[in-house]
């Protein structure tokens, strides 16, 4: 059984689909939300199937404490999924090659700081881009800049409006980062 902490900051429906894709298959075991928003939809997430929750703010999230309370948890993955702060330094240290991010576009395009959710699709449609799609990659210690793991790509039509594209994206989204994720961990 290989341990993953997820990291979030909104609804979670990233992490559900991670929790869903793994779950009676022994093999992968969320032990661990990270949140930084105390009303985020993830926390409900959390309670339902009785994952531990560590609320951080910014002053812990590069402390020692945090970096032992993580260790506790013996993970082999960090996942970042719709999870909006950049990760400290001394955690990419941590950690080399073992946290991976979802970014709603394909980078190297429309990456880097702001550019996340609604930002990164009303972009992709104000540039009359003819596609998007996911990437997932491996975090370092910039933006959206780390290492691509996997893009999955989808057309935009000209009639899409930045809601149709980010239904579209989260399909994406949903489908591809359980399985690269597993991918990873075999």
């Amino acid at each position: 059984m290989k341990n993953i902490i997820l990291f979030a900051s909104g609804a979670g429906s990233n992490v559900q689909a991670i929790i869903d894709y793994f779950e009676g298959k022994n093999t992968v075991k969320p032990v661990a939300i990270v949140c930084n928003k105390p009303e985020a939809g993830v926390l409900q997430i959390a309670q339902k199937y009785q994952i531990p929750v560590e609320m951080i703010d910014k002053q812990s999230f590069s402390s020692d404490e945090f970096m032992n309370k993580l260790n506790t948890y013996s993970p082999d993955l960090l996942v970042l999924a719709g999870f909006l702060w950049k990760i400290p330094a001394i955690l990419v240290q941590k950690y080399p090659g073992k946290i991976i991010n979802i970014h709603p576009a394909l980078l190297p395009n429309f990456g880097g700081k702001g550019m996340y959710g609604m930002h990164v699709h009303n972009a992709v449609i104000a540039q009359k881009e003819p596609e998007s799609g996911i990437t997932i990659h491996y975090v370092n210690e910039h933006y959206d800049e780390g290492n691509i793991i996997v893009q999955a790509h989808c057309k935009i039509e000209p009639s899409d409006t930045p809601e149709d594209l980010a239904h579209k994206i989260h399909h994406l989204e949903h489908f591809y980062f359980p399985k690269a994720i597993e991918f990873l961990l075999k």
